[in-house]
């Protein structure tokens, strides 16, 4: 099964953290650098990209698996 990735704040960096895990996958200078390495690994796992914002709420999320009956997207 694949693991969401998390998009989340790290002092004033952001990092990168599989569902479920402690450690961080990794750590990027800004949170547009580690949207797309969340992107990379949830398109390869086809899992759904969740991103925080600076006070650890959920801003956003993005599917990237197998939804048989998808939602309009009506960001892009």
């Amino acid at each position: 099964m694949s693991k969401n990735q998390h998009v989340v704040p790290k002092g004033k960096e952001w990092g990168v953290r599989g569902e479920s895990n402690q450690r961080l996958t990794t750590i990027l200078p800004t949170q547009s650098a580690a949207i797309g390495r969340a992107r990379e690994i949830a398109i390869r796992d086809k899992a759904e990209v969740v991103i925080h914002g600076r006070d650890g709420q959920i801003r956003d999320k993005d599917s990237y698996g197998k939804d048989p009956n998808p939602p309009r997207d009506r960001k892009h």
